[in-house]
């Protein structure tokens, strides 16, 4: 049910980069909830959610992988921007790094 549960929330915000939705499943993964109506454990989970979002925008500007990089790689006009610009080696692995920093700091 946890992973079902943060599988839902990942369809409603497709355009995460995959560092955030990444973050996102193990948030849901330790928090989610257990039983179809522990709202406790789905408030936590949630609060945890927000509070990653807005430290990692906070330091990056955005969660979502079109603003970050500046076009949209679901297009291959974007994937081919993003690849010239090598952007997936110049900027991606800051967004890892930082991403990680913030799980860290709410799973520990």
């Amino acid at each position: 049910m946890k992973v079902a549960t943060h599988t839902a929330q990942r369809f409603l915000a497709l355009q995460n980069g995959e560092h955030v939705n990444g973050a996102f499943m193990l948030i849901w993964l330790k928090y989610g909830m257990t039983l179809a109506d522990d709202e406790q454990r789905r408030a936590k989970a949630h609060s945890l959610v927000k509070e990653f979002a807005q430290e990692f925008k906070s330091r990056n500007g955005s969660i979502t992988c079109r603003e970050l990089l500046g076009c949209d790689i679901s297009t291959s006009e974007g994937m081919r921007l993003a690849e010239e610009n090598e952007l997936f080696t110049t900027r991606c692995p800051k967004f890892v790094r930082d991403a990680a920093e913030i799980i860290e700091q709410i799973l520990l």
